[in-house]
């Protein structure tokens, strides 16, 4: 891990122009939780967009140890003048196709989550948003589109301390949760629910006809930010739907229901083995779990506070 510094400056305070020459120095290191990210680039936006989405953390322009490098470039030829475009790149290879020149963040997000897929296989990485209280974790498996992402970000805005939206990191030795604290990624209809939720809310730019239709980031609140070394312990899994006039309805899952849940969501499930199966078993049989159908986030949230308060205590204390 890179020796940070805790004492730097927080990103917002610093000025874009500063932002900008780190990242065409030596990179901007982000320090997220559970992994340090290292990017470069020379892009004329990136600067501004990371500062908008990552205004708590510390500005870091140097760092010893990146558990991913990446680079974010103007593409060469005519896309430098005829509809400009950016390239993301990790260890000189190619990964995504090129983003529009103005877009880069969004890129950055993708080609980052993706190589976080990829090499941090010391974790089980739950496709699952994760957050904390009272010392234990709420987990969110779920499949794209289900509504995992709004219902993280309003958490989120109600109190509860974002440990991650799209890595539900699970140290598989200390069989505790890991932050993972990158934006959270809003698309389409979530990004206008989000904002009626909350008017304060702290959103980046959007970002129109993505492969995801239009995209917007959550920036991580300031104390899950200062708090994103704090591991927690598990809690209770809920599987969440979202369906257009639904009642809030809870249905309590058994252990087997919450393991092939856990196992599907999981991204390196296979690829662990062993030590994957022995991770999940212990969540299954230690998280109390249920499938949660709404449509309202005011009354999910008010009904998952009381089915919190009558059952986190049945998960593994910290």
């Amino acid at each position: 891990m890179s020796a940070l510094r805790h004492d730097a400056e927080r990103l917002d305070a610093v000025a874009v122009d500063r932002i900008g020459q780190a990242l065409q120095a030596d990179g901007l290191w982000l320090d997220v939780g559970a992994a340090v990210l290292r990017v470069q680039s020379a892009s004329a936006h990136l600067a501004a967009q990371l500062r908008a989405t990552y205004p708590a953390f510390p500005f870091q322009p140097a760092g010893e140890w990146a558990d991913v490098h990446c680079r974010l470039e103007p593409a060469a030829g005519l896309r430098r003048w005829l509809r400009p475009q950016v390239v993301f790149s990790s260890d000189a290879r190619v990964i995504f196709s090129p983003f529009p020149a103005d877009a880069p963040l969004p890129l950055f997000e993708w080609g980052c989550n993706w190589l976080i897929g990829q090499r941090l296989n010391h974790h089980l990485l739950l496709h699952a948003g994760v957050l904390e209280r009272d010392g234990m974790a709420l987990v969110l498996p779920a499949t794209p589109g289900s509504g995992k992402s709004t219902l993280t970000a309003a958490l989120a805005l109600r109190g509860w301390r974002l440990l991650s939206d799209e890595f539900g990191v699970c140290d598989i030795e200390q069989r505790r949760f890991k932050a993972m604290l990158k934006p959270v990624a809003l698309k389409n209809e979530s990004i206008g629910v989000i904002t009626r939720f909350e008017p304060r809310v702290a959103l980046g730019p959007l970002f129109p006809k993505t492969r995801k239709g239009t995209v917007a980031h959550m920036a991580a609140p300031a104390d899950a930010v200062a708090r994103r070394h704090e591991a927690a312990a598990p809690g209770v899994v809920v599987l969440p739907r979202w369906q257009a006039g639904h009642a809030t309805l809870w249905e309590p899952i058994g252990a087997d229901t919450c393991f092939a849940a856990l196992a599907f969501n999981a991204f390196n499930y296979q690829l662990i083995g062993e030590a994957a199966f022995d991770a999940v078993v212990h969540l299954a049989r230690h998280c109390p779990a249920w499938r949660l159908t709404y449509s309202d986030l005011d009354d999910a949230i008010a009904s998952l506070e009381r089915l919190w308060a009558e059952h986190a205590g049945r998960g593994v204390r910290p």
